[in-house]
């Protein structure tokens, strides 16, 4: 007759009991019984549930006619109003020989963390960007360079941070930047770590466009927006 183990190995699991020769037959235990690991059920509940939920709890539950089939990103109307006449524009200057696909205006201070983040995310998506950090050689004019980056680029973003306004307010380097971004149909706001608010306080004119926002959404998914939205 099989002995309980429970003297020696105890039961305090189904699987302890399962595995006892004299308790899984009482019980109607099955010594092969196997029970899903933590990882299995976490992928699963993961895969099942989060990108679901985290697109509708944003009210993200559209796809702009320039998604590709088969995309996981989705946007809110606010971002494809935003978002579209700046598509204009990408598909108007498609064919230009030797353009980058986006000019990233940002603060000095953000060079190393923020503007760095984004620009590596949107580089790692195959997007190429003029980013003042790599593309203003030693010796020449700052202002040129950023003047022919502009010339060179399909489209904008303009990183405000609390970094970028304290620059604005101050007449920095990004005001120029700004104001000719500006005069086109070509600008995209990405605030982070501030508010649309504080925006409008320094620059209503910029802060009258609406555009992508970290708090609403994560620095890795606007780079796939931006990404889709200069793919032509």
């Amino acid at each position: 007759m099989a002995r309980c183990t429970a003297p020696v190995n105890g039961h305090r699991t189904a699987s302890g009991a399962a595995n006892c020769p004299a308790c899984s037959s009482r019980y109607g235990y099955r010594s092969s019984y196997s029970y899903p690991s933590y990882n299995d059920s976490y992928s699963s509940n993961r895969s099942n549930s989060s990108y679901g939920n985290y697109n509708n709890s944003k009210g993200r539950t559209q796809k702009p006619s320039w998604s590709k089939s088969g995309s996981s990103i989705f946007y809110t109307a606010t971002e494809i109003n935003a978002l579209t006449p700046v598509r204009k524009v990408v598909e108007q200057r498609a064919d230009k020989p030797d353009i980058r696909d986006i000019f990233l205006c940002h603060a000095w201070d953000d060079r190393r963390e923020s503007a760095l983040q984004l620009h590596d995310l949107l580089v790692s998506n195959g997007v190429s960007v003029w980013f003042s950090e790599k593309d203003i050689p030693l010796g020449t004019s700052f202002l040129r360079e950023i003047d022919k980056g502009l010339a060179k680029s399909k489209i904008g973003l303009v990183l405000v941070t609390p970094s970028f306004l304290k620059r604005v307010q101050n007449d920095g380097v990004a005001e120029k930047e700004l104001s000719a971004l500006l005069a086109r149909d070509q600008l995209i706001p990405i605030v982070h770590n501030t508010t649309y608010d504080e925006l409008r306080d320094i620059s209503p004119l910029l802060g009258s466009r609406n555009g992508l926002n970290t708090q609403e959404d994560t620095m890795e998914n606007i780079a796939k927006k931006l990404t889709e939205l200069i793919t032509v």
